[in-house]
């Protein structure tokens, strides 16, 4: 093992936690629990924010959204910034600058600004975007073109869409081969770098990140993975029972913004069987490109860490997508860290961590300072082994609202409770011990009236400690707010 790894990221775009989770549903992943019984999982990850182009900005930042600014999609028409501020330290920044030797380069989806790209940020682009997030290259495309399955000729199968047929692609089979897929594509790319670095001249050590596209929908998928999973046989989750009593009236009006309140569960299964299928699919490109570590004798010497940017709903609270509603289902993502001669193979780490903490974690790796602007800490402790005294006991997330409107949420969540501030509605409290599928809202519950507290407390701690500007008069409202608010 070298004293500074190699450092692979893989992150998946809108992966469920549960997925990959001992005691999830039957998907088959067995790639990533091999990382996880060959390093570290950890069991209470979650996203600073459930939308892409924020989740991805922390990543890169180490900042919550309030700090870096880019509180919603970049590529959307009501995005509150299209780009990344100018002089907002970046982890890959401090890795591609210094004195570590590192070369960083990149495949896949981007979505952190809409002019800027991972060249603009120390990464050398290697391709694999697609024309709706990033559209940075023609390398896909091109590379279907010589295989002779044009992207724009391919024709669907057993496809669902939103709002009775004609609202937004869900779901399909593709009459494809597996290696006309982007993750396919992608995960060559991948093994395409780690043979570059395994056979070039470079003595420095290599970062990639590896990105890719799904389980994001559309979930379309080829043969095997398409049939993979039964619908009939698929139950719903304990959140399907969900009947928006008591919860902001936000939850029920995306069901119809969404366009799904048609589906029943023989729709949802249908749909989650793809969604499962793709995970899988995915898994199997994770497979390859771990065996062409192996290969090339790297293996050793590699860090190799997956993650998500955030969840997906899938059917959970008969939701489709993602949104305003901060459960589970969307901020808590997997993590798995493999680091050899370091991380105790098959070790849990059940502290409370967040996405944006790989940046300082990455950068400690590599031996490179972390910026004083981060609003993260380090997993190194806890992959040598180690548990901080001082580790916060709770997580700290937020959401400012997309296309259907602009508005501010905070939640923190512990090991039992969850708490969501709703500046316009009702706040939610969950206690996650009895009610996991998160359907009972006890904010207004007078036996929860210490627990509330005490999480408002917990809320407003995170707020002043990340200089989060609704610092300024959250707090009072909080400190003076009946019941039921």
């Amino acid at each position: 093992m070298v004293d500074t790894p190699n450092v692979l990221l893989v992150l998946t775009d809108q992966e469920r936690y549960d997925c990959s989770a001992p005691d999830g549903p039957p998907v088959e992943t067995p790639t990533i629990d091999r990382l996880a019984s060959e390093g570290m999982r950890f069991e209470r990850a979650c996203t600073p924010i459930s939308i892409c182009t924020s989740a991805r900005a922390s990543l890169l930042t180490g900042q919550f959204p309030h700090g870096h600014g880019m509180l919603n999609n970049s590529h959307e028409a009501d995005a509150i910034r299209a780009n990344l501020p100018d002089g907002v330290p970046t982890f890959s920044e401090a890795l591609a600058t210094g004195d570590s030797g590192y070369e960083l380069t990149y495949t896949g989806k981007w979505h952190v600004g809409h002019d800027q790209t991972p060249e603009d940020f120390g990464f050398a682009y290697l391709g694999g975007s697609d024309v709706h997030h990033d559209d940075i290259d023609d390398a896909f495309r091109e590379y279907r073109e010589e295989r002779g399955t044009p992207m724009d000729e391919v024709e669907f199968e057993e496809a669902v869409y939103t709002g009775g047929g004609e609202g937004t692609f869900v779901a399909a089979k593709a009459p494809i081969d597996v290696a006309d897929t982007r993750a396919y594509f992608l995960a060559e790319r991948t093994i395409d770098t780690i043979e570059a670095h395994a056979t070039g001249d470079r003595d420095g050590p290599f970062f990639h990140r590896a990105d890719f596209y799904g389980p994001h929908h559309p979930y379309v998928i080829p043969e095997p993975y398409a049939s993979m999973y039964d619908p009939g046989e698929i139950d719903p989750p304990d959140s399907y029972l969900e009947t928006f009593d008591g919860k902001p009236q936000v939850h029920e009006n995306f069901v119809d913004y969404r366009g799904v309140r048609g589906f029943d569960w023989d729709t949802w299964a249908e749909v989650l069987a793809k969604y499962w299928g793709f995970v899988t699919l995915i898994d199997e490109q994770l497979e390859r490109i771990l065996d062409a570590l192996e290969a090339y004798g790297l293996a050793d010497d590699t860090a190799v860490i997956h993650t998500s940017d955030h969840g997906d709903f899938v059917g959970g609270h008969r939701q489709f997508n993602k949104g305003p509603l901060m459960y589970d289902d969307t901020y808590r993502i997997p993590l798995q860290v493999r680091w050899p001669g370091v991380t105790e193979p098959g070790s849990v780490c059940e502290f409370p961590v967040h996405l944006h903490d790989l940046a300082p974690t990455i950068l400690e790796m590599a031996g490179v300072s972390i910026p004083d602007s981060f609003h993260a800490r380090s997993l190194v402790p806890f992959l040598e082994g180690d548990d901080p005294d001082d580790w916060p006991d709770s997580t700290f997330a937020q959401y400012h609202g997309e296309e259907f409107g602009l508005y501010t949420q905070r939640m923190v969540r512990t090991d039992r409770y969850k708490y969501v501030y709703n500046g316009p509605d009702i706040d939610e409290l969950y206690d996650l011990d009895r009610d996991p599928a998160e359907l009972q809202n006890l904010i207004d519950h007078p036996e929860y009236a210490d627990a509330r507290s005490a999480m408002r407390k917990r809320l407003v701690e995170w707020m002043y400690e990340t200089d989060d500007p609704n610092r300024e008069w959250v707090p009072d409202v909080l400190a003076d707010a009946p019941e039921g608010t």
